[in-house]
């Protein structure tokens, strides 16, 4: 059977290799490289390499038996569509995740994740329809924990999500969480610094002081916004993007988050069910270089309200 892909600009910039991984998930990694091999793929009418990149207007011709071209039903239909929508536009979707919702499925295969929410809001909506994309989906620019609430982004567009995982990279979008710690730290503001290692087995992370074989540097700014009944509410920074960095971080200064299952006193968490009070409550588009069709953000910022924030007296400023 043949098939013929034209290429769309949400598939232009990939490589071919990557294109027909999305394009044909049924087809074996090891039996795409092979048709590429045997000159069963054709780009604009010729022999091409795995590695070639496709531009707008493209042609790619596939020839391979038909069961390779079925594909099964969405399985984002099976997820609310419901979302708590921050910001939307043309290019980009923020949403505020619920508490104990997962972003992706990840090994727990599960029919109810952030994405799959996404999915069928912009489905239902009209904005993405797959039948008509050749391979690109909608997707998170990037993760927050299970249980830690708050803002994601997530890319309607090939290029916004090109972009945007850039602009993480070079750091110039600012991610700022509020949360509930254990205990007044000593220094009302300031940075902790370590190297988090994290462990393969129990998925928990570690926290040097000193480099150490394998571990990474981890750097969160904070400080102090209001204190009340031994516990003390917190603005963190994230100035590396770690995984767990600040929950690990700051319980290994002493001050573990309230309702923290994995680095928290479980004494001190009973009868709060993971409910973690831990929220990124705010994003800001600090571009410090070209964005592209995303220059329109820079130096826009969005925020939402950690739902324990108001229990707390907040210092003036």
């Amino acid at each position: 059977m043949r098939k013929v892909y034209i290429i769309a600009l949400n598939d232009a910039g990939q490589r071919l290799d990557k294109f027909l991984q999305k394009a044909l998930p049924s087809l074996p990694l090891s039996k795409l490289y092979q048709a590429i091999r045997q000159k069963d793929v054709r780009l604009n009418g010729s022999r091409c390499r795995q590695g070639d990149r496709l531009s707008a207007g493209d042609e790619v011709r596939v020839f391979l038996p038909e069961a390779f071209f079925e594909i099964s039903g969405p399985d984002f239909l099976s997820a609310p569509p419901e979302l708590e929508v921050v910001y939307e536009d043309v290019n980009l979707l923020l949403i505020n995740k619920p508490q104990g919702l997962l972003v992706h499925e990840g090994e727990s295969r599960s029919p109810d994740t952030l994405i799959l929410r996404i999915l069928h809001y912009l489905y239902l909506g009209g904005k993405w329809d797959p039948e008509k994309e050749q391979s690109f989906t909608p997707a998170l620019c990037h993760r927050i924990d299970r249980n830690t609430g708050g803002i994601v982004i997530a890319a309607k567009t090939f290029e916004a999500l090109r972009i945007m995982t850039e602009k993480i990279r070079l750091r110039e979008i600012t991610k700022r969480y509020l949360c509930v710690v254990h205990g007044s730290p000593a220094k009302k503001e300031g940075t902790l610094t370590g190297y988090l290692l994290k462990d393969g087995v129990t998925k928990k992370v570690r926290v040097y002081n000193k480099p150490v074989p394998g571990a990474r540097t981890a750097l969160t700014r904070y400080r102090v916004l209001g204190e009340k009944g031994g516990k003390s509410l917190i603005e963190a920074e994230l100035l590396t993007g770690r995984t767990h960095q600040i929950r690990a971080q700051l319980a290994a200064a002493g001050h573990p988050i309230l309702g923290d299952a994995k680095y928290g006193d479980s004494r001190e968490n009973a009868g709060l069910d993971n409910r973690q009070a831990l929220c990124a409550y705010y994003v800001g588009f600090d571009f410090k270089s070209p964005a592209g069709s995303l220059d329109y953000l820079t130096g826009r910022c969005f925020s939402i309200d950690a739902p324990f924030s108001n229990d707390f007296p907040v210092y003036s400023s």
